[in-house]
């Protein structure tokens, strides 16, 4: 018996019925043509500021829909299907674009960011977004995808820590299994350097590629490629956000706070403006009280669940992410979590950082080599030998939950790295030349429509729209709440945001007056 099925032998069950996770989808609305739609968030969606299931992310027409925490993956998949039933039912003739890389978008500058009202807290959140769009651009921003969040009871900060690392060594599998954005309109890369190639006119793709979302072209920065962020530990992490997050970077203090005119650029002229700019396939995560940073809650009171960011949206199903992925996603964060998870180092680091990029572009690639250890490793002989070691958690979920469901999925994982061709990047890129001539805009639009008129045919009862539009009705209420209360002008409420005071180490770090950003 290896060390991982020790610890499965005296994992009580209730444990592993105490799993919980909640879903959080990012979708672009887009016009029935195929391109970026430049209408407000529908009113009858209710606030993005304070409504709890329907927000919007980086873009006023990027939607984030979000799910409580469940305790099995069919009541989640449920309610997400429920949020979006209702949001459709809103959209008019707009839809929400199917494809984690974006509908054919309009010049960068022209890309809307999220509006969310008068209040200070509302302002900050789009004065964020601002200094995102000088940082980064607006259309890297636009790239879409799904958080999964998850957590197990009576795990501590240090075994969170653990799973971490072992989930980033193996990240590639899910890039290879998930992966669903092989091809990218060309509008997206207009003006930029590239390793893309041509497919057809106005699509740009990988023939191997897996998910160009969570390659070179998608969520990178050069300027965060200089943090070398550990995660060894709680300490270790928090240190290395803290300086990213009080650290003057001599770009973006040439880019200033204000410009000449008296708008706001930014939040922050450190590295990071708030710690939800730093980018990662996955972070530790604790809910925050009002008015506290991220990074305080986690010192104060450790980690109580990760996030899961490396996930594309599936275009073949309804809301973008199955029970089966569900179940696999359970698999792989309990395998992590229970197998040995040695330190990391930056050279690993650095090696890890070069698989994903290396699975993202060519994972489909016959005899593709990863890095492991001192040498390399065909991709496809690792996932296979990483799903062969899940098979007893796979055992483990099945039988505390009474069902063949993990196996199940856990075949059906096996399936796919037997026959790349079923893939879900493969298929999109199988379909869009059976179908559209190769039109990475004609595929996603067509099952964007398809989508939409799928779940509008769903049985949605009045009752449902009912507690939806009480929920949208409440959430402007909110809205106006907060804009009525704000009494300190934006310019103190930036400084006291983003002070360096609030961040932990034992000094006052929660303002009543300030909320989260």
């Amino acid at each position: 018996m290896n060390t991982l099925q020790a610890r499965l032998a005296v994992l009580p069950s209730d444990r592993l019925q105490g799993i919980r996770r909640g879903i959080e989808k990012e979708s672009l609305r887009a016009a029935s043509d195929g391109s970026l739609a430049m209408t407000p968030h529908p009113q009858a969606l209710g606030s993005a500021l304070t409504h709890p299931h329907i927000t919007t992310d980086y873009s006023e027409a990027q939607l984030e829909l979000i799910t409580g925490v469940h305790a099995t993956p069919e009541t989640c998949l449920e309610e997400l299907m429920q949020v979006h039933q209702f949001t459709y039912r809103s959209l008019g003739d707009e839809m929400m674009w199917v494809s984690s890389m974006p509908c054919i978008l309009p010049a960068d500058e022209t890309i809307p960011i999220g509006r969310y009202g008068s209040s200070n807290v509302g302002r900050a959140k789009s004065v964020y977004r601002m200094g995102l769009a000088h940082r980064y651009g607006r259309r890297m921003q636009t790239i879409s995808g799904i958080h999964y969040n998850w957590s197990m009871p009576d795990v501590t900060s240090e075994q969170y820590f653990a799973l971490i690392r072992n989930f980033r060594r193996h990240a590639f599998l899910l890039l290879y299994l998930f992966g669903a954005s092989p091809a990218v309109c060309s509008s997206f890369v207009a003006g930029r350097n590239h390793e893309l190639q041509e497919l057809s006119a106005g699509t740009m793709y990988m023939p191997h590629g897996t998910s160009l979302r969570m390659g070179r072209l998608g969520y990178q920065s050069e300027a965060q490629a200089s943090l070398a962020v550990s995660y060894n530990g709680l300490d270790g992490y928090a240190a290395s956000l803290h300086e990213a997050l009080t650290r003057p970077y001599p770009a973006y203090e040439a880019v200033g706070i204000v410009n000449p005119g008296g708008d706001y650029n930014q939040l922050a002229t450190s590295l990071l403006q708030i710690e939800n700019e730093f980018y990662g396939t996955i972070r530790p995560k604790r809910v925050i009280f009002p008015g506290e940073r991220p990074l305080h809650a986690l010192r104060e009171r450790g980690v109580e669940y990760v996030e899961v960011r490396l996930l594309d949206l599936n275009p073949f199903v309804p809301v973008g992410i199955t029970g089966q992925q569900i179940r696999l996603l359970d698999i792989f964060l309990l395998h992590c979590l229970l197998s040995d998870s040695p330190p990391d180092t930056p050279e690993e680091i650095a090696a890890l950082g070069r698989n994903q990029h290396r699975t993202a572009a060519f994972g489909r690639e016959p005899g593709l080599k990863l890095e492991r250890g001192d040498g390399e490793i065909e991709l496809a002989q690792w996932a296979a030998q990483l799903l062969q070691a899940f098979a007893p958690v796979a055992a483990s979920l099945d039988a505390a939950h009474r069902t063949t469901d993990y196996t199940d999925a856990l075949r059906a994982a096996n399936a796919l790295v037997n026959d790349p061709d079923l893939l879900p990047s493969a298929r999109v890129l199988a379909v869009m030349k059976d179908e559209f001539d190769n039109s990475f805009t004609g595929f996603a639009r067509a099952q964007s429509l398809s989508t939409k008129a799928k779940l509008l045919a769903l049985p949605f009862s009045g009752t449902q729209q009912a507690r939806f539009a009480a929920m949208s009705a409440q959430s402007i209420q909110d809205q106006k709440a907060i804009e009525a209360g704000d009494s300190m002008p934006f310019e103190i409420y930036r400084q006291q945001y983003v002070s360096p005071d609030r961040l932990g180490l034992g000094k006052t770090a929660i303002a009543p007056a300030l909320a989260a950003v």
